[in-house]
């Protein structure tokens, strides 16, 4: 029995998670275990995720939380080398692109561990992305690299990878989208407003392919109160033509508070700023959106299976096949009023589903797997 150290720590990792925690459930030859370094360590940032996606409660917990970059890398890889002395793991498997994906890497390849990374090879090419440096330094010391689209492989191909390595699998996120779509659908799309003594319900105050839901936390466009009074002037012009929904990440709430924004937001009474979300109020509230307009990263894969437009306002992705063949599409800050315009004539962007993102990436992936751990490959 081979042990394989499974690693999630934020949000996206859980949904990435998932679909191998179920593929490998009762597996002869692999032992899985479920490492949680609470980099998320809020209740609606990770917590829930366990419960909803049918996760078992993680064999470790660092308990993390958060720090600066350096710091909460340094306590990540202080903890998970004490895991691997003690687990003696054959493999680790790290997914995505946060601090804890680039720490266990390294602690993991200094011991002389067979490193596995999932979503390996995706390059946004701007490195003043913190997970842009974490993809870079990951990919540089894996042993195995799994990926989710044909760029991934040129990218690593480019690198100098050996073919042989890399193996292109699918989107695991699409798994657990694939899976939990129709309980997504019975979930309630009734929320609390933060900041305001208000109940907003679905077919009430926003209707079916009569809305847009919002995802915003990347430094470059919430930490600097001026850029994030624009946005938030936009979003309130948007939302004059059509409701605006926006489960608030906590640090964008938390500057939104410190920058004295929170009146501005309450003048536009179809802005609606809610709680952070599980991953099935979530999934539900998307796939009945008219768009999606967002910063953030596994939304423009989500939108793309969906085929629903999605506006990304970042100058880059790390995801570009989102683009190429799905409905994303990348903007600036002064061409959302347009960009919104079009999709509201009818005339967003809509695309097709990229190769392998089926809805069986865990079953191909454990199958990989079963040849390493039999040495053929």
């Amino acid at each position: 029995m081979k042990k394989l150290i499974l690693v999630a720590g934020a949000r996206p990792n859980f949904m990435k998670i998932a679909p191998l925690m179920h593929a490998l459930k009762g597996h002869r030859g692999i032992q899985p275990i479920l490492v949680h370094t609470g980099q998320h360590y809020d209740i609606r940032m990770s917590g829930r995720f366990f419960t909803e996606l049918n996760i078992p409660q993680p064999d470790v917990n660092l308990e993390v939380g958060s720090a600066s970059h350096a710091i909460q890398t340094a306590r990540i890889m202080e903890g998970f080398e004490k895991v691997c002395l003690e687990q003696k793991p054959d493999f680790v498997l790290v997914v995505g692109d946060v601090n804890s994906t680039a720490a266990c890497t390294m602690v993991a390849a200094k011991m002389g561990i067979k490193t596995i990374h999932y979503e390996a090879g995706l390059r946004s090419n701007d490195r003043s992305m913190p997970e842009e440096i974490n993809r870079l330094v990951t990919d540089a010391i894996s042993d195995v690299f799994f990926t989710t689209s044909k760029d991934a492989d040129e990218n690593l191909l480019k690198e100098g990878v050996p073919a042989t390595k890399i193996h292109m699998v699918g989107n695991l996120m699409i798994d657990s989208l694939v899976a939990n779509r129709e309980k997504a659908s019975d979930t309630s799309l009734e929320f609390n407003l933060l900041n305001r003594d208000k109940q907003i319900k679905y077919n009430v105050d926003f209707e079916e392919n009569q809305y847009g839901v919002m995802t915003f936390h990347r430094p470059s466009n919430v930490d600097d109160p001026d850029s994030l009074k624009k946005l938030i002037q936009i979003w309130g012009e948007v939302s004059q033509r059509i409701p605006l929904l926006f489960p608030v990440h906590p640090r964008t709430y938390k500057n939104i508070q410190n920058f004295g924004f929170q009146e501005l937001i309450d003048s536009y009474p179809q802005l609606y700023f809610i709680e952070p979300l599980g991953y099935l109020a979530f999934i539900n509230l998307v796939q009945h959106a008219k768009f999606a307009l967002t910063d953030s990263g596994g939304i423009q894969e989500e939108t793309t299976y969906l085929n629903i437009p999605c506006l990304t306002v970042r100058p880059n992705t790390e995801r570009p096949v989102t683009v190429w063949e799905g409905s994303n599409k990348l903007i600036n800050l002064d061409e959302i009023l347009l960009e919104v315009s079009l999709i509201l004539e009818g005339k967003g962007k809509h695309g097709y589903c990229p190769s392998l993102w089926d809805g069986k990436t865990a079953e191909r992936i454990v199958k990989i797997l079963e040849k390493l751990e039999q040495n053929e490959c």
